[in-house]
């Protein structure tokens, strides 16, 4: 009996340790789980077992949904710690000065080249955040009693290793042409042009870039651009991303030639403007692949100065409403590659509670053909303060 005894000592402390050693679940929770431990004694059948616990309350599906798009985007979000100092606030608020530049060329192959740029617009506006995701809405005050003004929406989701932009912009019809020119020797003088109002176009664009940042965990994309983390540590990396853009640009050709005409003269216009500009609307869809680097330097305690250059390969599809007397949709062949590209430099100081800073941000789209061709830039300067609230336990 004593030596039976022994054995069932054994085989309960066995069991136990078996129970103590289980390994968390995904959720970091101990997993529970039923062990009976069962001996055959002198015929007889003894058995050991643990009650399992009383069930615990469920959890609601959303907060269950939320709670793992909470930790995946952690688990995206890690970093070494010695480069860079993760957020420990949840929300963000920031008020933000933009100021916008804008220009749009557009040439024909007889020679005639245009430039429009529209008055610099300053813009204003509320930004909030919860952790990665920004969004924010601003209006240029200058244009709130016109017909048509220009708009900005932007939505942004970062992480460390990934991040998408969503944007959408329309500007306003003041635009004034920059340039001109009816051949590549200049003969005509075109200086009675220069800087005359023209309201005959309009543009909108709208898209999204998604990128992919390799060394994610030394070097912090969002740092510069976003404000939710700090590079304490200097460094770099390569980015690669795709993008989706569609572009839309309105031509009033008629008031273009009369504009002409009244400056230099009927004969003038009626001799060299090129009928190939003679459409309404010009629309086209660009899809992009890019490669880029980008540098973070932290120079002094809580400051930061970022710079990041891509170039992309853009595939342009792009049609037009055009009178087909002048201008075939044959022209606009989908067979067409560009090379775009996009900059973005900033300069931040953030102490993790408050923050502020100023960025610039350069877009470049071309699309080519031999009778027609376009090509537009369109950069901002940001200027902004906020501060981070709502500490995570």
């Amino acid at each position: 009996m004593r030596l039976y005894a022994v054995i069932l000592c054994l085989a309960i402390h066995a069991s136990i340790q078996t129970s103590a050693q289980t390994p968390a679940d995904s959720c970091g929770m101990v997993a529970s789980t039923d062990s009976a431990a069962t001996y055959v004694v002198d015929n007889t059948l003894a058995t050991d077992s643990i009650t399992t616990p009383a069930p615990q309350k469920k959890t609601p599906f959303f907060k269950k949904v939320g709670n793992a798009l909470v930790c995946l985007f952690e688990k995206f979000s890690e970093v070494d710690t010695t480069y860079i100092e993760p957020q420990k606030y949840n929300y963000a608020a920031m008020v933000q000065n933009t100021n916008t530049y804008e220009r749009y060329r557009i040439t024909s192959s007889q020679g005639n080249d245009f430039t429009f740029a529209p008055e610099p617009k300053i813009k204003f506006g509320p930004y909030f955040g919860w952790r990665w995701l920004f969004l924010g809405y601003t209006v240029d005050f200058n244009e709130l009693g016109k017909k048509s003004r220009s708009t900005e929406f932007d939505l942004s989701l970062y992480t460390g290793m990934f991040g998408i932009d969503l944007f959408y912009r329309k500007t306003g019809s003041n635009y004034k042409i920059s340039y001109a020119s009816f051949d590549s020797n200049n003969s005509i003088n075109t200086r009675p042009l220069k800087n005359i109002d023209f309201d005959g176009i309009n543009v909108g664009i709208k898209g999204f870039n998604l990128y992919y940042i390799f060394n994610h965990r030394r070097f912090s994309y969002p740092a510069a651009f976003s404000q939710s983390t700090i590079q304490r540590r200097s460094s770099g990396s390569w980015l690669c991303g795709l993008g989706y853009t569609k572009h839309s640009l309105k031509i009033d050709w008629d008031k273009l030639y009369t504009t002409v005409a009244n400056r230099l003269g009927e004969d003038v216009a009626e001799r060299y403007m090129d009928s190939n500009l003679k459409m309404k609307e010009i629309k086209y869809t660009d899809l992009s692949v890019s490669c880029g680097y980008a540098y973070n330097w932290a120079f002094a305690h809580n400051w930061l100065a970022a710079a990041s250059l891509s170039m992309a390969l853009g595939y342009k599809n792009a049609t037009g409403n055009e009178n087909s007397d002048v201008l075939s949709f044959r022209d606009f062949s989908m067979d067409n590659f560009n090379i775009d590209g996009v900059g973005r430099f900033g300069i931040v100081w953030n102490n993790m509670r408050w923050f502020a800073g100023m960025s610039a941000i350069v877009h470049s789209y071309n699309y080519k053909k031999p009778r027609f061709s376009t090509s537009s830039m369109f950069g901002s300067l940001n200027i902004y303060f906020g501060f981070n609230f709502n500490r995570k336990k």
